[in-house]
């Protein structure tokens, strides 16, 4: 087991680790009256001090849309400092450094093509990853044993094993974990569950979600390509199985099961996560799944120890719902149907039942990124902690593998484990490229 590095001087100041740093990472030793918080703004010793890994699509959405920026690049949070950024694509990489020293009004933001040098940064608090998922586990692991607190984006992982080995680490070094699952900071998935936890739709029967289903169970076979000058494609592959590179498959590398677990953790990761916080289930999981065979089998189907049965179905979310791409839940008494950021309720009262003090409240947040801040401030956890995410993941991988073994089978929640199933174990984890490893 790893050990855990304290500082040798616990009492050391915020301001003396900034100025201590200032020579190795060009940050400023000393800084204007106004910035130490003489002005009414938040001191730098009591920021939280942000970086982001993979500055991409959705990672470019969290420079410029997160609460420490807003869209527009002038205002957002003073609590909230960026000051790095690390992608293995250098086009990405300047971009996003011109977007965060536009929003500061300076040049500080410092540019990285290698995490292990943004991690050791001693100024560096928290990191935002938002990477393919073949390195989250990863990322998370090296970024929590650096002592930073973490905002992954989802899905958790590629494979059961990762997810269960990131849930081990985090909880090692005390940190702050927060998924990129933002359902679970939105009303209208909160109040759905707690109408079904709560009763008033009757005993929950059926949850239904509206996914796409899983990758092509192949290897990728693409031509190989010249890799382009702007692209550090060993960083891009990382602890994924080495292929050629090819622009579909940077592009396009969610179709395959090497690099990805399809639409059924990519939305499933959202909305088989409601389901299971519906079900009261997000702690633990189902005792088998059954894949479609053709015959009594239409789709998908998990069953779990309370009884309630859950399915993947877009095509009855589609019909029961203004949005298929959702989460229905049924009752004996009601159904529940929710999506971003709206639900629909049968009967329609339901929609505007008030939960007593006295019933139960599940995990409230104004919003995903400052749910995670908060905690990172109170040392809490916050809604999508990794025991939470790590579940929810491996409810959409244990669908992959029913569905790449075409058959039924049968989970332990309990020690997470397919009881004298050496074929589905077989599945439960891969091989990491090296120099790369779980730990």
């Amino acid at each position: 087991m790893d050990k855990v590095v304290k500082p040798s001087n616990p009492g050391l100041s915020r301001r003396a680790l900034l100025a201590g740093a200032a020579g190795a990472f060009g940050i400023p030793a000393f800084v204007p009256a106004g910035a130490l918080g003489r002005d009414g703004k938040v001191a730098p010793s009591s920021r939280i001090v942000l970086a982001h890994i993979g500055v991409g699509g959705q990672g470019m959405q969290h420079v410029i849309g997160g609460p420490w920026t807003q869209k527009g690049g002038t205002t957002g949070r003073d609590d909230v400092q960026v000051v790095a950024i690390c992608d293995a694509n250098r086009q990405r990489l300047e971009n996003a450094r011109n977007q965060v020293n536009q929003r500061y009004s300076n040049q500080d933001c410092k540019a990285y093509s290698d995490f292990r040098e943004l991690l050791a940064r001693p100024d560096v608090q928290a990191v935002l990853i938002a990477t393919g998922e073949r390195w989250h586990p990863i990322l998370s692991m090296e970024a929590a044993k650096a002592g930073k607190d973490i905002y992954c984006e989802k899905p958790t992982s590629v494979t059961i094993e990762e997810a269960i080995a990131l849930r081990a680490v985090i909880r090692r070094y005390g940190t702050v974990f927060q998924q990129g699952t933002q359902q679970r900071s939105s009303y209208s998935f909160r109040f759905a569950c707690e109408l079904v936890r709560n009763g008033y739709i009757g005993d929950l029967k059926e949850v239904v979600v509206g996914v796409g289903g899983p990758p092509a169970f192949k290897e990728c076979d693409l031509p190989a390509q010249p890799v382009p000058a702007w692209l550090d494609y060993e960083m891009w592959l990382g602890p994924a199985p080495w292929r050629p590179y090819n622009d579909n498959l940077v592009g396009g590398w969610m179709a395959y099961r090497d690099f990805s677990g399809g639409e059924m953790t990519n939305w499933g990761a959202h909305h088989f996560d409601i389901a299971q916080w519906g079900i009261g289930a997000e702690l633990s999981g189902p005792l088998e799944i059954v894949p479609p065979n053709g015959k009594d089998v239409k789709v998908l189907t998990y069953r779990y120890a309370n009884g309630a049965v859950l399915t993947r179905d877009p095509d009855r979310t589609a019909r029961e719902s203004p949005d298929g791409n959702g989460v229905l839940f049924v009752g004996t008494k009601g159904k529940v149907a929710v999506w971003r950021y709206d639900l629909k309720t049968w009967p329609e009262s339901l929609k505007t039942q008030k939960i007593g003090p006295n019933e139960i409240h599940l995990h409230s947040a104004e919003n995903h990124h400052t749910d995670w801040l908060d905690a990172i401030r109170t040392r809490s956890r916050p809604g999508a902690d990794i025991a939470i995410s790590s579940r929810s993941i491996t409810v959409c991988h244990l669908g992959n593998i029913a569905y790449e073994l075409g058959r039924p089978v049968k989970w332990d929640p309990a020690t997470e484990t397919f009881p004298g199933d050496p074929d589905a174990t077989r599945l439960y984890a891969r091989r990491v490229r090296a120099p790369w490893h779980l730990s």
